[in-house]
């Protein structure tokens, strides 16, 4: 199948309708009825300020994090829609790609 790949780049600090940013976007793509979302954290980055976030040993607040989703045009089109109607702002990144499932899905694994 040919789709997106999509990566949302947030911090563990932001926060949306009182939940982390990172978590709500894994709840929209769950309500959207997307395959799924990754969320993938960082030990430190720098953000579009310029600025140095990390992940300290007792303070995550800072801690970037990267949201990342495979989704056909349409789903993306969705997808875009509704965040732009949350009025969420966000940097992303958005690449065409193939996706797929590939091997059997009957939970019994073979060795």
């Amino acid at each position: 199948m040919n789709g997106y790949q999509i990566t949302f780049f947030t911090q563990h600090d932001r926060r949306r309708h009182g939940k982390p940013l990172a978590d709500w976007l894994v709840h929209l793509a769950s309500e959207l009825g997307l395959r799924g979302a990754t969320v993938i954290p960082a030990s430190e980055g720098i953000g579009h300020r310029h600025r140095m976030h990390s992940a300290h040993f007792f303070e995550l607040a800072d801690q970037p994090l990267s949201v990342m989703m495979a989704v056909t045009n349409e789903e993306a089109h969705t997808l875009f829609e509704r965040l732009r109607a949350e009025g969420v702002h966000l940097f992303y990144v958005k690449s065409a790609v193939e996706f797929g499932v590939i091997g059997d899905d009957s939970g019994n694994l073979k060795t």
